[in-house]
């Protein structure tokens, strides 16, 4: 999309191109953020969906790629620094991508050196 292209817009076209959404229902809050971010300049920035992993949907329960779909966005960050904008689709936390399964049960201590195994 161009840079030119409106928040708005470019949001649906990521969500409806790329993702296969019928369409995109955002917020009042995300409509007050696109609003403010707009009046700061920040408009032309590209956008970086922040959604689950685990679907195209906003519903992790959706794997692979469902259709006839509709991609809640409830907030709009800014990245300023980094110069992009980022939609928070569904329940999405905003935390670094973690596993399924926290590495923290595959680390114990041996008992007979004192040693702990499973950093590697």
């Amino acid at each position: 999309y161009p840079d030119e292209m409106s928040l708005e817009d470019k949001i649906r076209k990521l969500s409806c191109d790329f993702y296969g959404a019928r369409d995109v229902e955002l917020s009042d809050e995300a409509k007050a953020k696109i609003e403010q971010y707009n009046k700061l300049g920040y408009g032309n920035l590209p956008v970086c969906m922040a959604k689950t992993q685990y679907s195209f949907s906003a519903d992790p329960k959706l794997k692979g790629a469902p259709k006839d779909f509709v991609i809640p966005v409830r907030d709009i960050r800014l990245s300023a620094g980094a110069g992009f904008v980022y939609p928070l689709v569904g329940e999405m936390p905003t935390i670094p991508g973690l596993p399924t399964r926290p590495c923290y049960y595959e680390i114990d201590l041996d008992p007979e050196t004192g040693r702990v195994v499973g950093l590697s």
